[in-house]
């Protein structure tokens, strides 16, 4: 698993994108504090820029360091989350300007475990997870169903768990800074 580790550390640091396990299904990923990164990615999935994506934290830290201000909800929220769930929050910072949706809120997902978290923790900075599909197309359910295009049009493959069935994407919930909370998908 380090030599995974560090190639992706390697492809991240020069700006490139990698296919890689996440811990719901394959993403595609990028230092989501590089613009042209970013960039590379909505170009992959043929998706406009007005979609946004998902980055990924491996802790509070973290978390808090790209976004004003997390609601104090937040924390009981992931603390006591049973799946995978993704927030939505508002005003995020230092972050790549083409992540940020038109009303300037981040999706952020804290990963604690697995491939993603390690892949973090060493990154020392979020990551960009997209479905490793087309837009307009389902996400693959495991890794042979990845479309040729993205598998060509990526610049590093992790090479683990390509046997594994992912599981379904995560929860998507949006909490503003006054605490109130709106479910996006369950």
């Amino acid at each position: 698993m380090q030599t995974e580790i560090n190639n992706c550390l390697n492809v991240l640091k020069k700006g490139g994108i990698i296919l890689y396990p996440t811990d719901t299904v394959w993403g595609i990923g990028c230092d989501a504090t590089n613009y042209e990164a970013v960039q590379k990615i909505f170009e992959l999935k043929k998706r406009q820029d007005s979609k946004t994506m998902i980055c990924l934290v491996n802790d509070f830290k973290m978390l808090n360091q790209y976004i004003e201000e997390v609601p104090e909800v937040v924390y009981d929220v992931i603390k006591y989350a049973v799946t995978p769930t993704t927030i939505v929050y508002d005003r995020p910072l230092h972050i790549a300007e083409n992540l940020i949706a038109e009303d300037n809120s981040l999706a952020i997902r804290v990963v604690r475990e697995g491939f993603a978290s390690k892949l973090i923790r060493k990154f020392k900075k979020p990551i960009v997870s997209t479905s490793a599909n087309l837009s307009g197309k389902a996400a693959p359910n495991n890794f042979q169903e990845i479309n040729k295009a993205i598998l060509e049009g990526v610049d590093y493959t992790v090479n683990l768990n390509r046997k594994n069935t992912t599981t379904k994407p995560s929860s998507i919930i949006k909490i503003t800074t006054g605490g109130s909370v709106k479910v996006i998908r369950k």
